[in-house]
């Protein structure tokens, strides 16, 4: 059995050399990232057994994704080379407060090739928890969102729960498309890890009280709202609890920091601990992660969060 099943594209991440808008960056560094595939590698560096479903191009570039992955202990036989397909990329600008933006070339991606129809199904059964994103269901919105639920509803029947980051991305799709769709999904989802900005999207609502509520009537009763720098909300088990952010020693790049949030919430969530606990482990997660440059090198491993937790010693020489 896996602990972890997650379903997404990926892309190969073209990371500047030097900070400052993109028109005059002149050299890249390649790099792999991906909401879906950050999570998973986030998971599967805290020790959890991780699977994920995809495909990539019959390149260079999707082979080094699938090895990537391969690499941090994940299961990628359900990820498939396809022929006649560019695996997806993009390239991110970085400005000097670590802000910055994506621009995405990822038409024709090749998991337009996985459908409700070609999936294999077996790679849902057998799972304690499956995770979606709106990133996936945005790149071919029909077909995904159909293929989400088939792949839900699999998972769920052997008792797997279902987690959802709306991860909404407007370079993808319209504010109303993504309710449209996504919205579709939520009579599915037990566990919500959403932004404020993402859950006014869908629910119409902004303060992290009433999104609970909201999720509450979709028969979501896990929720954790991510609020960055101001730290999470967050509702299990009949209760509710706000926490600061974990003060990062620097910030460098916010990406991947809510997939590092999502991960470090479902491990909680998975080990049975303490509202308390799972939400500022997984604080403490974002935080790292903000800390280092790349979309999932920042990504701790489970000894490494333990010691910034001063559960444990670290030892230099």
């Amino acid at each position: 059995m896996k602990d972890v099943m997650t379903m997404g594209d990926a892309m190969i991440t073209f990371d500047p050399s030097h900070n400052g808008p993109m028109r005059y960056s002149t050299s890249f560094e390649r790099k792999a990232g991906g909401a879906e595939f950050n999570f998973a590698i986030g998971c599967a560096r805290l020790g959890l057994k991780t699977g994920w479903v995809s495909r990539l191009g019959n390149d260079e570039f999707g082979k080094y994704i699938r090895n990537f992955a391969r690499g941090e202990g994940i299961d990628v036989s359900s990820v498939k080379l396809m022929d006649n397909y560019s695996t997806s990329l993009n390239f991110k600008e970085i400005l000097e407060d670590g802000s910055g933006r994506t621009f995405y070339y990822r038409e024709k991606s090749p998991t337009e090739t996985l459908t409700e129809h070609t999936v294999d199904s077996q790679a849902f059964r057998n799972v304690r928890l499956f995770h979606v994103t709106g990133v996936f269901a945005a790149i071919s919105p029909e077909k995904n969102i159909n293929l989400m639920k088939r792949a839900i509803t699999i998972a769920k029947d052997q008792g797997a729960l279902i987690s959802f980051d709306p991860n909404i991305r407007l370079k993808l799709w319209s504010k109303e498309e993504a309710n449209y769709w996504l919205t579709q999904l939520l009579p599915y989802i037990d566990i919500m890890l959403t932004g404020t900005e993402e859950a006014d999207i869908l629910l119409g609502e902004n303060e992290p009280e009433k999104i609970i509520q909201a999720c509450k009537r979709f028969g979501i009763l896990s929720v954790a709202v991510k609020k960055g720098a101001e730290g999470a909300i967050a509702h299990h088990d009949g209760q509710t609890l706000s926490m600061p952010a974990v003060p990062p020693s620097k910030v460098v790049d916010t990406v991947g920091a809510g997939d590092g949030f999502d991960a470090g919430f479902v491990y909680g969530l998975l080990n049975k601990w303490s509202l308390k606990r799972t939400l500022h482990f997984a604080n403490t997660i974002g935080s790292m992660v903000v800390s280092v440059y790349g979309d999932n090198e920042g990504l701790p491993e489970l000894e490494d969060v333990q010691v910034k937790l001063g559960e444990k010693e670290y030892v230099e020489r």
